[in-house]
């Protein structure tokens, strides 16, 4: 295998990107089982939060200092947690 092929291009190469975007597919299709009276409260605040991590991640993969880059991954991170 070629080294080029390894080589992280595009934040959609990253590892913590692609699990992040199995959780918001997973995310979104097990909310739509919630009752509708959560529909503007646990669902919305879920959805955002989810959506948020793989969001961040892309946003810092775009930074180019470690300290920008860093303090998205940190975001992310947080928007994990709060999910």
């Amino acid at each position: 295998m070629n080294n080029n092929e390894n080589k992280i291009r595009k934040f959609t190469d990253l590892y913590a990107w692609q699990e992040g975007h199995k959780l918001v597919l997973m995310v979104y299709k097990n909310t739509e089982q919630f009752p509708e009276k959560e529909r503007y409260s646990i669902v919305d605040q879920m959805r955002r939060a989810v959506v948020s991590l793989t969001s961040n991640i892309a946003e810092g993969f775009s930074r180019r200092s470690s300290k920008e880059k860093n303090r998205f991954y940190c975001i992310a991170q947080a928007s994990l947690v709060e999910l």
